[in-house]
């Protein structure tokens, strides 16, 4: 299996799947949403949903408004994290950000119509064989990732992660809540849908742990890249707190554990290990 070509047709349907549920609205609002959520991105966490899941078997009609779900919680995320008195960002993939188009509160409102839609999207989707324990378990976890003990309580430790904090064990703490907790339980929930036994879910969910990890180090080995001649406000970087070498060192540890976690429950696959080479270190470099 040529897993990058796989997965690029999985993308394709993603892409007139997350379409789909934000058609048949003419507002703004509906306007500010689809700028946010069609206007790019990797789609990292509902494809390694769809690639757990059709691991053990689930159909991809099965788990497509699953994956949608998830991607339209990431992009709520992303719309405030951009937000002035959040990170303070400008761009996204690229473009102006959402409230840089649309204004602060129009952005604020299309985050909040995201979050919303993504729980409305969980309660109408199908259960597996009519099992509607295992679905309500499956949206009760992405409830957790992303809520008050998940990715909300990481981003509040992010914006208190003050300039003199060179913990990496707070730093690791943070990471795994803000950006882990939703990768985490993208590669677990597709294969809880499929009926994966608990110790192919116990590795997932440690795959995904480290995988995580893996990526937000990744995102901050670029920034680090990055000339930050700009003046923006300090932001956490485990790149930076550690140094250039440690980082990239530590980057392949954690990768190599995700590895690790897929081999010791015999989860010979291809596409899980894609999403881990698509995390291998390129060419960083510290500019003066």
């Amino acid at each position: 299996m040529d897993a990058a070509l796989y997965l690029d047709r999985k993308r394709a349907r993603l892409e007139k799947a997350l379409d789909n549920y934000l058609s048949g609205e003419d507002s703004p609002l509906f306007e500010a949403m689809r700028y946010a959520v069609l206007g790019g991105g990797k789609r990292f966490r509902p494809l390694l949903l769809l690639a757990g899941g059709e691991q053990f078997g689930a159909d991809e009609e099965l788990l497509l408004p699953y994956a949608c779900a998830v991607e339209f919680i990431h992009n709520y995320s992303l719309i405030h994290d951009d937000l002035p008195l959040m990170d303070d960002d400008d761009f996204r993939r690229g473009q102006p950000s959402c409230h840089k188009k649309f204004g602060q509160a129009l952005a604020l409102l299309a985050g909040d119509g995201l979050l919303t839609l993504a729980f409305e999207i969980l309660a109408a989707a199908p259960a597996p064989k009519n099992d509607h324990l295992v679905k309500t378990r499956v949206a009760a976890e992405i409830a957790a990732a992303a809520g008050p003990r998940g990715m909300v309580a990481g981003q509040w430790l992010d914006i208190n992660f003050g300039p003199d904090n060179h913990d990496p064990v707070a730093y690791k703490e943070m990471a795994s809540r803000k950006t882990a907790g939703l990768i985490r339980v993208s590669a677990t929930s597709g294969a809880r849908l499929a009926g994966a036994p608990e110790a192919a879910l116990q590795s997932l969910d440690s795959y995904g742990l480290y995988l995580g990890l893996a990526f937000q180090l990744r995102d901050d080995l670029q920034d680090l890249a990055q000339d930050r001649s700009s003046g923006k406000a300090f932001r956490p970087n485990l790149a930076r707190i550690l140094g250039l070498p440690a980082a990239l060192e530590l980057l392949e540890t954690w990768l190599g554990q995700a590895a690790r976690s897929l081999a010791g429950a015999d989860l010979d696959s291809d596409l899980l290990t894609f999403f881990i080479t698509q995390l291998q270190p390129a060419r960083f470099e510290e500019k003066s």
